[in-house]
């Protein structure tokens, strides 16, 4: 039965691989620009549940052509699964790339509904994207042993990478605070599974304990940065979210970034920005802007031109 299952796991993997072509998880491969902070870079995200006018996904999707964005990150919450259909042909009609499909999961992936009706429209609409995944619910997490932790979160995140791969999407553990939200505990799992298509999806707005640290980690974490979402961060006590150019800690993080070598998308978000998400997208990207003058970063610029 070892042996089966090996074999299996090795199929999944040159499965993927095929499926993947040129595209990889770090975001150097297809689509990477050195131009990180251009207008069509940017990525939409936190503004399906965080919008106080509720736009449907025809809505959505018109709200970005207006905007110029051309990716979107799909957050949901149970009540959007029936328009998981509309959503992607809506993006398909008005020429946005689905970047990413957000999941949040527990510790026993192969029951979870949503989990199943994500990889279901996917595989339906043949659409390869990334799965934006949180682990939680895992009982006596703390109790345990850092290689207990480690073991125990594996678990799940490989079950949804498999079944990912199967379809030729991949994974980014995506930070929300507590252990799995730091980013030595993401790469601590990302070797342990030795998968290739799990990676790390980064935040501004999660990171008010990891400001200090992340010139430390970022070079770590660079061969699996997946995408990167931008917020402002204001220090003090505790660390503030605000507006992109509202805070007093991201544009040294942003420069250090573009210094990197990261060739990813960028996102920027509208969770705790305003209720209405065209108006948190435009004072993010206004904000972002303001941001670039100080970089001098004139080619970014000129995009939103």
């Amino acid at each position: 039965m070892k042996r089966l299952s090996h074999i299996n796991s090795l199929l999944t993997v040159a499965l993927f691989l095929l499926t993947m072509g040129s595209q990889t998880v770090n975001g150097q491969g297809k689509g990477s620009t050195n131009n990180i902070y251009a207008r069509d870079n940017l990525v939409a995200w936190c503004i399906v549940p965080f919008d106080v006018k509720e736009r449907g996904p025809e809505e959505r999707a018109q709200m970005l052509n207006t905007l110029g964005i051309t990716k979107l990150a799909y957050d949901w919450r149970e009540k959007h699964i029936p328009t998981f259909d509309a959503e992607l042909d809506a993006l398909k009609k008005h020429n946005i790339d689905l970047q990413a499909f957000w999941l949040y999961s527990g510790p026993n992936p192969e029951t979870d509904k949503g989990l199943l009706a994500v990889l279901d429209v996917l595989k339906r609409h043949n659409v390869k994207t990334q799965i934006w995944c949180m682990i939680g619910g895992i009982k006596g997490l703390d109790a345990m042993t850092q290689d207990e932790k480690i073991k125990a979160v594996a678990k799940p995140v490989r079950y949804i990478a498999d079944k990912a791969a199967e379809i030729g999407c991949t994974v980014g553990l995506y930070n929300h605070g507590g252990w799995f939200g730091e980013p030595e505990n993401q790469l601590a799992i990302i070797d342990f599974l030795k998968k290739p298509n799990i990676g790390i999806v980064y935040n501004f707005h999660h990171a008010e304990e990891q400001i200090d640290r992340f010139p430390v980690f970022l070079p770590k974490m660079l061969p699996h940065l997946m995408a990167l979402n931008l917020s402002g961060l204001k220090r003090g006590t505790p660390v503030k979210v605000v507006p992109i150019g509202q805070g007093d800690a991201e544009l040294n993080m942003m420069r250090i970034l573009k210094a990197s070598g990261y060739r990813g998308p960028i996102g920027i978000i509208n969770e705790e920005t305003a209720p209405d998400a065209e108006v948190g997208l435009r004072m993010n990207m206004d904000g972002l802007k303001r941001e670039l003058k100080k970089m001098g970063d004139s080619a970014a610029l000129k995009t939103y031109n």
